[in-house]
């Protein structure tokens, strides 16, 4: 998974924001409209996405709709609308943060870096009986531990970070085996599957991890 996925078409700011942030040691993609935006997000995921609102095609705001029908990934809105409508939209539509342009490119990175401190330096996580922890990568229910495999492990933590959010089957895919992946999605059934049989009541009749037909799974 990418860690930054910088949605910018003035090609000088992209390419300087992404040279400090690969200083900054982060794995960035870049892409200059919505429908590229959106396939490399589709493809390779990312951990926060640094969006512009004014591109050639739709606008940023149609990318963040996008993105939050299937996801809780961070977005920061980075643009040179400075009205309070648009701000109250961004926010309104899910961003998490909204910087106007021309920015500091320190205070930019400081901003990026809180929100990766925020939600992803937890090295454990909770859910009612279960708990799990990201460093050791184990998964404990009622204090008995549980035996996962990595990809099992990894799917339990991204729908438990999304958690009351409907991710798509090609989502999740692709941000757990990857785009290039020799798997095939049945894959993803599998492992839901042996999921539910590890930490649901009753895996026939799953309370957490429920199937959204036609689209995905979500976490509740």
């Amino acid at each position: 998974m990418t860690d930054i996925l910088i949605v910018e078409d003035n090609k000088e700011i992209a390419e300087m924001l992404c040279d400090f942030l690969r200083t900054e040691n982060y794995t960035v993609s870049v892409a200059d409209n919505a429908e590229k935006s959106l396939a490399l997000y589709q493809k390779y995921g990312a951990r926060l996405v640094v969006l512009d609102i004014m591109l050639p095609d739709k606008d940023g705001f149609y990318i963040l709709e996008k993105i939050r029908a299937e996801s809780n990934t961070p977005v920061l809105i980075v643009s040179a609308k400075t009205g309070k409508d648009d701000k109250l939209l961004g926010f309104d539509l899910g961003a998490d943060d909204y910087i106007e342009k021309p920015y500091d490119i320190d205070i930019m990175l400081a901003k990026i870096r809180g929100i990766f401190k925020r939600r992803y330096s937890l090295d454990e996580l909770s859910d009612g009986d279960m708990r799990i922890n990201k460093v050791n990568r184990t998964v404990f229910k009622n204090d008995i531990p549980l035996e996962m495999t990595s990809k099992e492990f990894d799917l339990l933590v991204l729908l438990i970070e999304n958690k009351e959010r409907t991710l798509s089957k090609e989502y999740i895919f692709n941000t757990i085996w990857g785009s290039d992946s020799f798997s095939e999605q049945q894959t993803l059934t599998v492992h839901i599957k042996r999921l539910r049989e590890k930490i649901e009541k009753d895996p026939k009749k799953p309370q957490k991890i429920q199937t959204v037909w036609g689209v995905g799974y979500r976490y509740l």
